[in-house]
């Protein structure tokens, strides 16, 4: 099964783009690093404030990932129309994947480009690639995922127009997670029993904005 054809099964209304939480019913999203700054007194990048961050989204990983479940690890890298060689500069799969030989099915898609910014100026492509949760380095994708703002490394590479969005789809237990940046994750699920036990858990993660639309989606 293709990861177009999985979406339309199990989650019929989600683009795999930004901000994920407001297109599902039972979904969370996770503030980080709260009551913490990215940056230091004197300007420089804050070493526990990532650590902190680090540790947060590792959790929510290992909350609903396992090693033998299947997933699909979509990248959308965002590019000039016409731009030569597209994945030159998009070191998701070639970096992070440790098993190689699972590259020669790695899929892609071109998509107009999602945001109204100079929408025709730009384009979408997505990549998605069927695999384990072991086959991939876990740890060093989700760092480089926080490090979109930030001169930090590993970087997951990218054009100008923006940087890679990193998708986490879990087709053994039907949810996904998307960290947007360091400030906050998103989790879509099917299985409200599952969603319920990860909101209770990590309550505190949750912004209070967001604790009504959460808990009415649970009921």
């Amino acid at each position: 099964m293709k990861m177009k054809e999985y979406l339309n099964k199990a989650f019929p209304e989600v683009e795999l783009i930004p901000s994920l939480y407001y297109q599902w019913d039972l979904s969370i999203h996770f503030t980080l690093g709260q009551n913490s700054y990215q940056l230091t007194d004197k300007g420089e990048t804050n070493i526990g404030y990532f650590a902190k961050v680090y540790n947060q989204v590792h959790t929510i990983f290992n909350e609903v990932f396992e090693g033998d479940d299947e997933l699909f690890l979509v990248t959308n890298l965002y590019k000039y129309i016409g731009e030569k060689q597209p994945t030159r500069k998009l070191n998701v799969y070639n970096r992070y994947v440790k098993n190689k030989r699972l590259l020669t099915h790695l899929q892609v898609e071109t998509y107009p480009y999602p945001f109204e910014i100079e929408e025709g100026k730009y384009e979408m492509q997505q990549f998605s690639l069927r695999c384990k949760v072991r086959d991939i380095k876990v740890n060093s994708l989700i760092k480089a995922a926080i490090h979109e703002d930030f001169p930090l490394k590993p970087k997951l590479g990218g054009y100008p127009p923006g940087y890679p969005d990193v998708f986490f789809v879990n087709v053994t237990k039907n949810v996904m997670l998307f960290i947007y940046d360091d400030r906050g994750c998103e989790v879509l699920g099917l299985d409200k029993q599952q969603m319920n036990n990860i909101y209770k858990k990590y309550r505190k993660w949750v912004d209070e904005l967001d604790r009504g639309k959460i808990e009415r989606s649970l009921q």
